[in-house]
């Protein structure tokens, strides 16, 4: 009892530093603007220029590095360039031993895709055709996968969150089953998650675990452009060939891990009497239960399995102040991408990857060169951290935050750029988080200074904030900054910023044509990259840490994390 009761006081301590600190940072903030007029910090942010931010995205993006996809002879390059880059501008090695590289290890999976896939209803066969219907992988780290006669049951969305009142399961034993749901999150009520914004609930990466807790042998996400944000093209050049996992744990793992187009499904369902529409519209519910569709399934799976090394690449610059210097602010930006394309019949195979995220990694490295450029560091340490394996499911910086370098309590804030601005510069800019943490008023603090408003997610049915590399860092209580464009272009029309960004998720992400072109307007990408070197700058400097909002999904984790310091 007596080590329960010092336990409950010691957590109500914490409580009362972090509201305190949350308060202390927003008067912080109130004299921030004093590092707007510092020439040295203006200086610092004049050197972040086109050509400094250009020169990363030529190297990288070029047909010798392959597209960077992990392991690749592309990736080994991408790495060394960046800790020769890093190295250059006056950074040190970051990663354990001394090393520029946090090494991690990768299991990689080439399924051999079936050309059919085979459903049974009472005898009668139907059959979902391979790339144009379905996209499989296995979800099992071994050569061989293989389902018999299981049962295809429809789970709605797939969701269990206690929170929201909401089980999409109701306690049906669906082990050994298959099962067929809806992408996204309910998004129909703003009183219900959280409306049109998108939470981890409506990630596949999700849907498949939710599906593996229960003892399903299989998944299949239904996709559609609405709830996926990007059209099918994109699901057949990022799900087929070589995909990569860290290395499995004792974790539930799927068989099979699938897709399918609206119309299959639709086929599907509709082959045994039943409506899609129908189930759709039931599972818009909380009454929804799991409906079993009549149809059973067999399909053998074989796979490739090969283990390979990607890495991080971390560099530091040592802050100035004698204790607050073991705490950084770290920039993120990941370096990979996709690789070379296995259909041999396509002209460009190469997935270059210019915009992503070559562009958001010659960001990094300019602001990593301004920082250099001070005569001196600001108070806290500065971290850059290059992450690989992002397009595989966020592996580099899960790994990272798995193994950190530096404690998580430690880790005052990130800030991320993954697929920044290529169109001229803005008159807002778009925080991908807003609302979640006292980086808030950093943002509205360095907006006011650029003449620039800060806006939440614009497009915030595509659940970005769950889709970057942000993301592993929130989940060890780490606040985030996650700077997007903005939509209002300087002397462009309402309406034609969206239009360009909706044009290259459906051109050109994820695909070979994603590569630097001369009508690269890159005044955007200076006028971002200068405010995330202010942001930076400013938390840096503070007296105290950044906090979440109370009550924050990650709350708790940085709770847990500033805890484990004492």
């Amino acid at each position: 009892m007596k080590n329960i009761h010092w336990n409950i006081i010691f957590l109500f301590l914490i409580l009362i530093q972090i509201g305190c600190s949350s308060s202390n940072f927003e008067e912080v903030l109130l004299s921030a603007s004093s590092v707007f007029s510092e020439p040295a910090y203006v200086a610092a942010a004049d050197t972040l220029t086109a050509e400094l931010i250009r020169a990363p995205i030529i190297e990288i993006s070029q047909d010798r590095y392959e597209g960077r996809s992990p392991g690749a002879t592309g990736d080994f390059l991408t790495q060394a360039y960046l800790s020769a880059l890093l190295d250059e501008v006056g950074f040190m090695p970051a990663s354990p031993g001394g090393d520029w590289i946090q090494h991690f290890d990768l299991i990689g999976i080439n399924t051999i895709q079936p050309k059919a896939w085979v459903f049974d209803n009472g005898g009668t066969s139907l059959e979902l055709m391979q790339n144009e219907e379905f996209i499989l992988t296995s979800g099992l780290q071994d050569e061989i996968a293989s389902i018999s006669n299981a049962e295809v049951v429809f789970v709605g969305y797939g969701i269990q969150a206690p929170e929201y009142g909401w089980d999409d399961f109701k306690g049906v034993d669906l082990r050994g089953k298959v099962l067929l749901m809806l992408n996204n999150d309910p998004d129909w009520d703003t009183d219900l998650f959280a409306g049109e914004s998108r939470l981890y609930y409506g990630r596949w990466s999700y849907k498949y675990e939710s599906a593996a807790r229960q003892g399903a042998v299989g998944a299949i996400v239904i996709h559609t452009t609405p709830s996926a944000g990007y059209p099918w093209q994109v699901v057949q050049t990022s799900w087929t060939g070589e995909h990569f996992q860290l290395p499995a744990g004792d974790e539930p793992r799927l068989l099979v891990e699938a897709w399918v187009t609206e119309s299959a499904a639709r086929k599907l369902v509709e082959s045994t009497g039943l409506v899609l529409d129908a189930l759709i519209e039931f599972s818009k519910s909380r009454d929804f239960e799991p409906i079993s569709l009549g149809l059973t399934t067999s399909i053998d799976l074989n796979s490739r399995i090969s283990g390979i090394r990607s890495g991080n690449v971390l560099g530091i610059l040592e802050g100035s102040d004698p204790q607050l210097s073991r705490e950084v602010v770290v920039y993120v930006a990941h370096h990979d991408h996709l690789g070379i394309s296995d259909d041999a019949k396509v002209v460009d195979r190469i997935f270059n990857g210019a915009r992503d995220n070559a562009a958001g990694v010659g960001v990094v490295s300019a602001i990593a060169h301004a920082f250099a450029s001070l005569p001196q560091p600001p108070r806290r340490s500065i971290m850059i951290a290059f992450v690989g394996a992002e397009e595989q499911g966020l592996l580099g910086s899960e790994y990272f935050s798995a193994n950190p370098t530096v404690p998580p309590g430690r880790i005052a804030g990130a800030i991320n750029f993954d697929s920044p601005n290529i169109w001229g510069a803005t008159k807002d800019i778009t925080f991908i988080g807003q609302g979640k943490s006292s980086l808030d008023g950093v943002a509205q603090t360095v907006a006011e200074y650029q003449d620039r408003v800060v806006k939440p997610d614009q497009f915030p049915d595509r659940g970005y904030y769950y889709r970057s590399d942000q993301f592993s860092f929130a989940r060890i209580g780490v606040p985030a900054l996650y700077l997007k464009e903005g939509t209002d272009f300087i002397g462009r029309s309402t309406g034609w910023g969206k239009e360009q960004i909706n044009t290259y998720t459906t051109e050109n992400y994820h695909q070979p044509s994603d590569e630097l072109s001369e009508d690269w307007d890159f005044n955007g990408m200076v006028q971002d990259a200068r405010f995330g070197f202010w942001a930076g700058l400013i938390i840096a400097n503070a007296d105290e840490l950044p906090t979440w909002v109370p009550g924050d999904e990650f709350e708790g984790a940085r709770f847990e994390a500033l805890s484990a310091l004492e």
